[in-house]
């Protein structure tokens, strides 16, 4: 289960969780308006960091919200160090909000935006291993998926139908056309070409799913950035998703259709094994 972090930094101050506080009239807390970014860390060295602060800048220039992100490389390694976890994997968490100023729709004219960050551990290990079930279901969410905003009620909904159902994650499907996850983007291998969603407005453009067509290019596997529709499913021989902490978990069935008789295929082990080698050095020595 996650778990608080011990201390979070809140708008220029380190303090315990119980501790930090945030007006009711943050514009977060209001109108969830802001965005945020999760960072994972392996034995305490960040993975594509960079990556990482320029989505949560293109994530900011979306919503007109001006923050200074050069600040946040000192700030997430002290989350780090102050959290405990210099050797240990895990994620930082970034929130950046409008900040606080009287309820209403528009933009305040002048406000300090609100910054959160804090750093807790996560098993990042043995992902290889993972073998789960995910279902189909109607996108629901508005169509700027690409910007990582806060306002996750649709993802929370299905992810808690999908908690109830006792599968790993539902998956989005706009007209027909598989999109992503309510937490990764997703990949199928058909005719031995691997396929995932284009990154437009429709889908997040995770970082792990970029890490993963960069690896295309090194092992030389074919991909297409091409969506697959559920009437294509039967014909698909493997799936897996990723995320920054999913990394790429093989999926073995959705809805009804059983991908590879069960098994993770031949491409998603080599992706995954490529992952691993780009995460801990060291790891085949």
């Amino acid at each position: 289960m996650p778990e608080f972090p011990c201390v979070v930094y809140l708008n220029g101050k380190w303090l315990l969780h119980q501790e930090a506080r945030i007006s009711v009239f943050d514009r977060g807390f209001m109108l969830g308006d802001g965005t945020y970014e999760v960072i994972s860390f392996y034995e305490g060295r960040f993975f594509h960091f960079e990556d990482h602060i320029g989505r949560l800048q293109y994530s900011l220039s979306q919503i007109d919200l001006a923050f200074d992100t050069s600040v946040l490389e000192k700030l997430c390694e002290e989350a780090v160090n102050r959290n405990a976890l210099t050797d240990s994997d895990g994620a930082v968490y970034i929130q950046i909000t409008r900040g606080i100023a009287p309820r209403q729709h528009a933009f305040p004219a002048s406000v300090r935006p609100t910054c959160l960050i804090y750093a807790i551990p996560v098993a990042l290990g043995d992902f290889e291993k993972r073998q789960v079930t995910v279902k189909t279901v109607p996108d629901s969410r508005w169509s700027r998926s690409d910007i990582k905003g806060i306002s996750l009620l649709p993802n929370v909904l299905v992810s808690e139908q999908a908690r109830k159902e006792g599968v790993f994650e539902y998956i989005f499907v706009r007209k027909g056309m598989i999109t992503e996850g309510t937490h990764t983007n997703i990949f199928f291998v058909k005719n031995n070409i691997l396929l995932t969603h284009p990154a437009d407005h429709h889908v997040l453009s995770g970082i792990g799913r970029r890490v993963v067509l960069d690896l295309c290019k090194e092992l030389d596997i074919s991909f297409e950035e091409k969506p697959v529709s559920l009437s294509e499913l039967e014909n698909v021989q493997e799936a897996f998703l990723t995320g920054t902490t999913t990394q790429i978990t093989s999926v073995i069935k959705m809805d009804d259709i059983i991908f590879n008789e069960g098994k993770t295929g031949t491409i998603t082990r080599k992706l995954q094994q490529g992952l691993i080698g780009l995460t801990r050095p060291g790891y085949f020595v």
